[in-house]
């Protein structure tokens, strides 16, 4: 017992800190290395950026129900910075009850093609669209998501590198209400992860909101799949092809207040995490390399950390008489931890609100992935997505 709950610990320890450590001694290590190859005569490996010729580009959305915001989308793909005539943007309406296939054609011009069809998921909207895409590259994004005017560009210039399959982008979240809201900080410890895998030319999952594929390259998805943005990148990185972060790719998404609908969305994600792994096993042959080692160690043992704290605070009990390790601090930890959590929950105010706050988030997250496991085992989520009450960024954020 005393080493089952040590191990537990060791390893939500290794998965958040440890990980992002190696990564970034692992990526420093590799730029040095390749610093002093050049110094000695060595090619650069310094990317280059070409301005004289663009691919092909074929703007993908999949909307349900967003007629508050899919105006001011269409709107925000035409103005982007990129040559109008070979630039596309594709809107597929699945089974849309409100004006959202209405809107999206008033706001376009012959560039913009809308697509309607039944209430059957995401993953069967993009598996419909990508084909009939005219570009050369694909960026998928979604409705309630604005595109920084450069964001097309910075996307593009990856794929003058033929052995770029796809380009996840940079996703920024904010809150109109809490500067300081509980996920701005393990949205920007994410971001640092994608940083660093993508030093490697592998990160380890997109951002829905923003990454961009070549077309030809793009899988045909299962209707049940339910994290494409997971799943499409892994499978273009699986057959060796590079995934690069590009941080000047940016885009803009607004959080919600909702606690509850938020923490669906979540345990959605939880559903689907576990259902990717059953669609692309590749991930863990430990040939796939540095694919292989990111997995398990960003995901697969991330998503295991719900059932390592349970296990670390039930073992703690016993153990909190003796040993060789001090369990009963360990325990008093554990529980003081909880507690801060439970007064995040509710709202607490004061120098410790910021650290109840992220307690909370860190738990409720965590909570959510088990309950995402339950429905995956169960059999009962869904593919299709129901969308969070969140607008469109304002003209300050565009």
């Amino acid at each position: 017992m005393d080493v089952l709950a040590f191990v537990c610990l060791a390893l939500v320890a290794y998965t958040y800190v440890g990980y992002p450590l190696l990564l970034a001694a692992w990526t420093g290590l590799r730029e040095a290395l390749e610093g002093v190859r050049f110094l000695a005569g060595g090619p650069d490996r310094r990317s280059r950026r070409r301005e004289d010729r663009w691919p092909s580009l074929s703007i993908v959305v999949a909307a349900h129900d967003e007629e508050t915001c899919i105006r001011r989308k269409v709107e925000n793909c035409l103005a982007l910075d990129y040559p109008a005539d070979r630039l596309e943007v594709l809107v597929g309406c699945d089974g849309c009850t409100d004006r959202t296939a209405e809107l999206a054609r008033a706001a376009g011009d012959g560039r913009v093609s809308v697509v309607e069809g039944p209430r059957l998921g995401k993953a069967t909207v993009l598996s419909r669209l990508v084909p009939c895409a005219r570009g050369d590259i694909v960026v998928l994004t979604d409705a309630n998501v604005m595109l920084d005017v450069g964001a097309a560009k910075a996307l593009a210039r990856h794929f003058h590198d033929p052995a770029v399959g796809a380009v996840v982008g940079r996703l920024r979240l904010y809150n109109r209400v809490k500067r300081d809201y509980e996920e701005s900080l393990y949205w920007k410890y994410e971001t640092i992860l994608k940083y660093y895998e993508g030093k490697q030319g592998c990160v380890l999952g997109a951002n829905g909101g923003i990454y961009a594929v070549r077309r030809q390259l793009f899988p045909q998805l299962r209707g049940t799949t339910i994290i494409d943005d997971f799943v499409v990148p892994v499978r273009i990185a699986a057959r060796s092809w590079k995934i690069p972060y590009e941080p000047d790719a940016v885009a803009f998404e607004e959080t919600t207040e909702d606690l509850d609908r938020e923490f669906g969305r979540r345990a959605r994600i939880g559903a689907g995490n576990w259902q990717a792994v059953a669609l692309v096993p590749e991930v863990l042959d430990p040939r796939t390399g540095f694919l292989c080692f990111a997995f398990v160690s960003h995901k697969l043992m991330r998503w295991l950390v719900p059932f390592f704290l349970g296990a670390s605070l039930l073992l703690s009990f016993p153990l909190a008489g003796g040993g060789s390790i001090p369990w009963g601090l360990v325990l008093a930890g554990q529980l003081a931890f909880y507690g801060l959590a439970l007064a995040g929950r509710l709202g607490a105010r004061g120098p410790a609100r910021r650290l109840a706050s992220a307690a909370y988030y860190f738990v409720s997250m965590n909570a959510a992935l088990a309950v995402g496991f339950w429905r995956f085992v169960r059999g009962t989520q869904g593919a299709a997505w129901q969308r969070t009450d969140r607008t469109a960024p304002g003209a300050g954020a565009a």
